[in-house]
């Protein structure tokens, strides 16, 4: 066996999940859901029973859903490449992979990745939104396979379906693979496509007032943002803060769209659940956003105290209890929770997406708020509840996650959500994105990073250290998002060292600990 071989072949065997009896059972029966999904979900798309299916064709609704699925998988893939790969020297992998230093050094200037955070959190809202307009029944008494109404119910009006595909195919698949295989996974133009398209989408100013939210919260912990670009002025200032007020703007339209559209029984799920009354519409509305919220606010504090010690993880019954359960062991509790905690995310996206949803027919004089045919009809379809979602329950509370990573930790909330998080990892509905993983990796052939950097520590050894990168409040790229570092076999190993020196001690403290 060569060196390289040798090598590969170690990286996998430190990776790689152990295959037993037990994962696969998860995995047959995980593949076997998968498949009923899209089966059941296909067709219900030719009954011509979904939004898109029925404004246009059955064959537009599946090609647009698969387009939109491979879209939110490189969304996902690429998020979790730009937010591990800052640390390494990017002259590292700069000539065997162009591509991939391409992204990163349009990603890695100034502040450009809290920028494309900012539009990637909103690309994939609005991807999901589109998946659940093309796989969601209008009606849900049609007839779809024969299916009794119970089963009926689950995976299509629930939406069990959808979110099984949605979170393999689109997510827990690439996450997978790019957790672990950063540089090959960026190494292609789509991934620079759609680098630019999230950065562009940053640009438009939709999402600004997510940085008035950031500036409060800094203002109120005390604590500065950290920004590698000097601050605004002139021109610079006043385009910033005027886009903050066009995103105040569009966020209000986008609430009172929705709001009186529920008062009015005048969306998606009003048609659906006739005997919901707007009042607990509207309160649904916001319990979803808040479970959003607080699973998007929990994955940042979860991370922002991995490296800490023990005692300082939690300090209420609940904060402690919290701790041992996620840290148990050897940490394993804490890449579970993200799973189970991206199954409960999207179907809260789907959920909300009923609510925001509108089926008001344009022409008939009822357009709201006297709104043109064409915007009514775009309306139609909740893209604004995309935009709500995104600033008030995703990106808000990541911002006040890390600010204030233990008050949420002491939260109650938190460790009934970890629970729930827990347990959807141990059905393994979800189990079966480790095969595709497995599958995607052969086909792409993506090699773990160590192949072409190295650990950290033989980064150290090679005179080429990474870098530290503070985690600040408001920065979006602190806490949950910096993940592990490149080649690293343990997320909660405890803090890296940054120099020879350091990985020497830190070697000395290992050996002395296991004599």
């Amino acid at each position: 066996m060569t060196d390289l071989a040798k090598e590969q072949h170690d990286a996998a065997d430190s990776h790689d999940v152990k295959l037993t009896p037990f994962n696969l059972i998860r995995y047959v029966a995980s593949i076997a859901l998968l498949c009923f999904s899209i089966a059941i979900v296909g067709a219900l798309m030719f009954t011509g029973n979904t939004r898109v299916a029925q404004d246009a064709n059955p064959w537009v609704a599946i090609i647009v859903c698969a387009i939109a699925i491979i879209w939110l998988s490189m969304i996902e893939g690429q998020q979790a490449s730009l937010v591990g790969l800052p640390p390494v020297d990017p002259d590292l992998y700069k000539d065997s992979h162009p591509i991939t230093y391409k992204n990163a050094a349009l990603a890695f200037k100034g502040d450009n990745l809290d920028r494309y955070l900012m539009g990637r959190q909103f690309m994939v809202l609005l991807v999901v939104f589109v998946i659940n307009q093309c796989s969601s029944p209008l009606d849900p008494t049609v007839d779809v396979l024969g299916l009794p109404n119970g089963v009926k119910f689950v995976f299509l009006d629930i939406g069990l379906a959808s979110i099984i595909f949605t979170c393999i195919l689109g997510q827990l698949t690439s996450q997978v693979n790019a957790s672990h295989q950063m540089i090959d996974y960026i190494n292609t133009y789509f991934a620079l496509f759609t680098l630019y398209v999230a950065m562009t989408v940053e640009f438009s100013g939709v999402m600004h007032s997510s940085y008035l939210i950031q500036n409060v919260l800094s203002a109120i912990s005390g604590k500065p943002i950290q920004s590698n670009e000097p601050p605004k002025t002139g021109f610079t200032f006043a385009f910033f803060w005027g886009r903050v007020i066009m995103s105040l703007a569009i966020l209000g339209f986008c609430l009172a769209v929705t709001l009186v559209a529920l008062f009015n029984g005048d969306t998606s799920v009003s048609v659906k659940y006739p005997s919901i009354s707007p009042g607990l519409a509207v309160f649904l509305l916001f319990f979803f956003m808040s479970v959003v919220g607080m699973l998007e606010a929990m994955q940042i504090a979860f991370f922002a105290v991995a490296k800490l010690p023990a005692d300082q993880r939690g300090t209420s019954i609940f904060g402690k209890k919290t701790c041992d359960l996620l840290f148990a062991g050897n940490g394993q509790n804490l890449p579970g929770f993200m799973i189970g905690r991206q199954l409960t995310v999207v179907c809260s996206f789907f959920l909300v997406g009923s609510f925001t949803s509108l089926t008001i027919v344009p022409g008939e004089g009822n357009n709201i708020f006297g709104v043109s045919d064409g915007a009514q009809a775009f309306l139609n379809y909740g893209f604004q509840g995309a935009v709500i979602t995104t600033i008030l329950a995703s990106i808000s509370w990541q911002l006040a996650a890390s600010a204030y990573p233990i008050a949420f930790l002491n939260n109650p909330v938190t460790y009934i959500l970890l629970c729930v998080a827990l347990f959807l990892e141990f059905t393994g509905l979800c189990a079966g994105a480790w095969v595709l993983a497995r599958i995607q990796k052969r086909v792409m052939g993506f090699q773990y990073d160590e192949v072409y950097v190295g650990t950290p520590e033989d980064r150290i050894e090679n005179d080429h250290p990474d870098k530290e990168f503070p985690s600040d409040v408001g920065h979006l790229t602190g806490g949950g998002f910096m993940g592990h570092a490149v080649g690293s076999h343990d997320a909660l190993d405890g803090p890296l060292p940054h120099s020879k020196d350091a990985l020497e001690a830190k070697r000395r403290s290992m050996d002395a600990l296991e004599a």
